[in-house]
């Protein structure tokens, strides 16, 4: 309701030539196109297939060498195989070398502290132990996922009960610990007192003296 004065309506403003160009755009004259739209996801399926079954058993070397050349060829295979950290370790223990290669592709991501904190804290075992020292001699590893690696190893062999179990880890870890003094992969002084308790308590054991003998040379 307007009052008995009306307000005078407010003045045009003045167009510049320069605004004129906007009422009728150019339309563009070259088709923008995602190259990822229809792309070839059989290489993906392929491995996703092929990597759910290396979670499950062993696969055969022809299988585990057409998994690793993919990995080779297409090295970004890796981040769309679907394994998670929490199934790492049915990988290590079914096919340790596509593990490996696995984890070295990751090495550049932002998620590879997952696998390798799975990867230190998981039962140890032959396979695990030749994952971690196949990547101690490809990468250089963070020292505290080494040195944390080496405490659960030690640690496992003095709870098992078995002792032929016992006998054959104990083994297993000085042949381990001793090819990591030897090149040089980790500072045994960062785990002297730890290891040489460990030897002294399976000095019975071949291996156990030999790793104490290589200890008291490093003193």
């Amino acid at each position: 309701f307007w009052g008995p004065f009306k307000p005078p309506p407010p003045p045009l403003l003045s167009v510049s030539d320069s605004e004129l160009k906007w009422l009728t755009p150019p339309l563009p004259h070259q088709l923008l196109w995602d190259s990822r739209m229809c792309a070839d996801t059989s290489r993906i399926s392929a491995v996703r297939e092929a990597i759910a079954r290396a979670l499950k058993a062993p696969l055969v070397p022809a299988q585990q060498q057409q998994v690793l050349m993919e990995l080779e060829e297409d090295p970004k295979l890796v981040y769309h195989c679907g394994l998670t950290p929490k199934r790492l370790p049915e990988l290590v223990e079914n096919n340790p070398l596509i593990a490996i290669e696995v984890l070295l592709r990751l090495m550049g991501s932002a998620s590879i502290h997952e696998y390798l904190s799975v990867l230190v804290n998981m039962e140890m075992s032959l396979h695990s132990m030749e994952v971690v020292n196949r990547l101690t001699t490809a990468v250089d590893l963070p020292v505290e996922f080494v040195n944390l690696y080496i405490s659960n190893c030690i640690s496992s062999c003095e709870n098992i009960k078995d002792k032929y179990m016992q006998n054959r880890l104990v083994r297993l870890v000085c042949v381990f610990l001793q090819s990591l003094i030897r090149n040089k992969i980790i500072n045994v002084q960062d785990l002297f007192i730890e290891v040489q308790a460990f030897c002294i308590e399976f000095s019975r054991i071949r291996e156990a003296a030999g790793l104490f003998r290589l200890l008291k040379t490093l003193e």
